[in-house]
């Protein structure tokens, strides 16, 4: 498969996400320039200063860190910036003040560079993926949200445990929203090819209906544990959107649940939401259309709605996504 040449990756945000993303993408290595821009470059040259005197250790990268001039011919362009997630705040809760710093940041980056892939890390990071949609430009195959990759991971590694088994064997996707109505696909979920059902029953274990609510709850409220404990979530996230990028760069064409434009899937447009999408040097491929059980798709429509209905708050009204009159 061609790769991108430049294989640059520029990083708005130097806190907690843009730093943790820029020592995974240096671990990790599908990158050959790593920048991160800041609206205090001090903050973001110490930090990439901090991170360059470990080079010695990891395959050959530039990284420098400054203001928007980090952006310049960037490949892909992340957005970090943005207020945190409290204690007790929901995602949707930031959606007012993070929309109006991601309209800030646009026109900055692509005045550096003006056809990146764009993907969008920032909280609520479904209304403001469709928000750097819209305030963009670019094609949506080229605008990315981290969407529910995290909680795609969140949801493997919990049902890892629950089986003892290597979690790169379990296949189960989280769809929706990132965040309180995210909807786990327990019709496609399964465990090296076995579906998650039938593998219960093979070791005489519980599966049933208290088990699934079990393990959703898990992954639905893992983020708010974390930042009770230790204020935020950084190191998941950061080797979340590394796979991204790595998909990107190495076109891979990758599976991954990120969030992007929706046009009739179940009757559901004009909403970014997560589904499983194929991602490559072009940003999205191709969507993976998969059949779903009843109930997922009306939890799905109602994950859209919730979402729609964030973007009605702050005037990106669009047009309402359309409930067929089937499942399909």
């Amino acid at each position: 498969m061609p790769v991108r040449k430049q294989q640059k990756v520029a990083i708005v945000g130097a806190g907690r996400v843009g730093t943790a993303l820029a020592y995974a993408l240096l671990i990790k290595g599908p990158a050959r320039e790593i920048t991160l821009a800041n609206r205090t470059p001090e903050r973001a040259h110490a930090e990439a200063l901090d991170l360059s005197h470990g080079l010695s250790y990891v395959s050959p990268t530039r990284v420098a860190g400054g203001g928007y001039e980090m952006c310049d011919n960037a490949d892909v362009v992340v957005l970090t910036a943005g207020a945190a997630q409290k204690e007790g705040e929901t995602r949707l809760d930031l959606v007012r003040k993070n929309a109006e710093i991601t309209k800030k940041i646009i026109p900055e980056v692509l005045s550096r560079t003006p056809s990146p892939i764009l993907i969008v890390v920032t909280n609520p990071v479904d209304v403001l993926t469709y928000v750097a949609l819209k305030e963009s430009g670019l094609p949506a195959s080229r605008v990315i949200g981290s969407g529910t990759v995290l909680d795609t991971a969140r949801f493997s590694y919990s049902l890892s445990r629950h089986f003892d088994v290597d979690t790169r064997n379990v296949h189960a996707y989280i769809v929706g929203e990132h965040g309180d109505s995210e909807v786990p696909l327990w019709s496609r979920a399964n465990i090296a090819g076995v579906p998650v059902d039938e593998y219960g029953r093979l070791r005489g274990m519980d599966v049933g209906p208290e088990f699934r609510r079990k393990m959703a709850d898990e992954v639905r409220t893992a983020a708010y544990h974390i930042i009770e404990r230790k204020e935020a979530t950084y190191w998941g996230i950061g080797l979340a959107v590394t796979r991204i990028i790595e998909a990107i760069l190495k076109n891979q064409h990758s599976v991954l649940t990120v969030s992007a434009l929706v046009r009739d899937y179940y009757g559901i447009s004009d909403v970014c939401l997560s589904l499983p999408s194929v991602v490559g040097q072009n940003g999205i491929e191709a969507e993976v259309t998969a059949k779903l059980a009843d109930e997922e798709v009306e939890r799905l429509r109602d994950s859209a709605s919730v979402i729609q209905d964030s973007l009605r708050s702050i005037g990106y009204l669009g047009q309402e996504y359309r409930r067929a009159a089937a499942s399909g």
